[in-house]
């Protein structure tokens, strides 16, 4: 009911006009399906109970806006909705929408400070390992296929195969020794490449190579198998890490499951993931420097003890595969803020996000100041918490000299590059 009260209507309809259609009978608003959606995430609600709240709740359909005697829709509308915005690449119209209201109000700024920070988002898919990603992705193509020609695909596979690839994957049902498991490897590797060439062989409908989940085979197998002719006879191959192999493709490139292509497997902290990463922006102004509202708009929500009279405010999301860096979305994430005219004029960021360069660039190209701590010392000295490390030392840079903590200053200096940028 506040958000009704001080923001009206936020989510027009035809902010999201590009994800429906413009023939046939209207349907449900999409304005009042995206502040369901909020609520329901504020809420954490499943898609029914999200659904039951807007037929009973007073409060719901106050911020939604229907009538009292509106009967609202099925659970399954919501889903529906979020998978329009994910295809029309809505995603970032909720918020967008919000800021352009916030803005209005003087509740958000260009110039202030803001900070930004990632997260690793886990991917809703098992952890695999090599031979139940080969043998599930395998079988997965299988069911496409008995799916899309079935009576073509009985003519190219055998009763053997059924027993093999009729139930998932379940490395509690495979080899326990390794030369077993590097059997079972070669043998998936053999019967992928066998139903790839079948696929693509003149007897074959030439829309089977198009089935997502071949392509999605073809692409696993160029990853994790290769083929070699051995006395005359052509082998199959696993690939093995360099140097001793031939090679496995790096890990921003590395497919770890058939059901999802963007997810992927990073390690941070020593522990490992597989999913995305996902980089939030907020305003951070101290109290005394946060905008203030316009007159008449109505009172500010509170924003709790010791945290002044404005709350900090989402302005940026951005979400990228797990193996993206940090420092490799700072210019992207400056640009995304300016495009809102949300521009920071100090931007807060961990040691991961800033480079020399990029210091550099936000300062004289966007004028914003990067702030962010050094990176942690790697030497000897800073490992051991003995001696002097770089941090110790204070750094001249229009003398080119660093002192001590002694007092004693350096008497040369040896010019080096970092990542083929100019001499420092």
């Amino acid at each position: 009911m506040r958000i009704r009260d001080e923001l009206g209507e936020v989510h027009a309809d035809a902010r999201f006009a590009a994800a429906f259609g413009v023939r046939g009978r209207p349907g449900i608003s999409p304005g009042q399906l995206m502040m369901a959606s909020v609520l329901q995430f504020s809420e954490n609600l499943t898609g029914r109970q999200a659904a039951e709240a807007v037929r009973d709740r007073i409060t719901w359909k106050y911020a939604l806006g229907p009538g009292l005697e509106d009967p609202g829709f099925d659970a399954s509308v919501l889903s529906e909705f979020r998978s329009r915005l994910v295809a029309g690449d809505l995603a970032s119209v909720a918020l967008d929408a919000l800021l352009e209201r916030l803005a209005g109000l003087g509740l958000v700024r260009a110039g202030g400070r803001q900070r930004t920070d990632s997260a690793r988002v886990l991917g809703a898919i098992r952890a695999l390992s090599r031979l139940e990603l080969a043998g599930e992705t395998l079988r997965a193509a299988l069911e496409a296929l008995a799916v899309a020609a079935p009576d073509w695909l009985t003519g190219v596979t055998g009763p053997s195969w059924q027993r093999v690839y009729g139930a998932r994957i379940d490395d509690l049902h495979l080899p326990e020794s390794p030369a077993g498991r590097q059997d079972l490897m070669v043998r998936y590797g053999k019967d992928g490449y066998y139903l790839l060439e079948q696929v693509h062989g003149p007897g074959a409908p030439g829309w089977l190579r198009e089935l997502p989940a071949v392509q999605v085979l073809r692409r696993i197998w160029v990853q994790q198998y290769y083929r070699e002719v051995t006395e005359g006879r052509q082998e199959v191959r696993r690939r093995e890490k360099l140097p001793a192999g031939d090679g496995l493709p790096p890990g921003r490139d590395r497919l770890i499951s058939p059901y999802d292509l963007d997810a992927r497997y990073s390690i941070k902290r020593d522990h490992g993931r597989g999913g995305y990463k996902v980089h939030f922006t907020e305003t951070c102004d101290a109290p005394e420097t946060q905008p203030r509202a316009s007159p008449g708009t109505g009172p500010a929500p509170d924003a709790g003890p010791g945290r002044g009279d404005r709350p900090n405010l989402i302005t940026g999301v951005a979400t990228t595969e797990a193996t993206v860096p940090d420092a490799a979305m700072t210019t992207a994430i400056h640009q995304q803020l300016a495009g809102k005219g949300l521009p920071p004029g100090e931007h807060l960021a961990d040691s991961g996000y800033p480079s020399a360069e990029l210091i550099v660039h936000a300062a004289r190209v966007l004028g914003i100041t990067l702030v962010s701590p050094m990176l942690p010392g790697t030497s000897a000295q800073a490992r051991a918490g003995a001696g002097y490390d770089k941090a110790s030392f204070a750094v001249d840079f229009d003398r080119r000299q660093a002192t001590c903590p002694q007092g004693v200053t350096s008497s040369s200096r040896t010019p080096c590059r970092q990542h083929q940028d100019e001499a420092i």
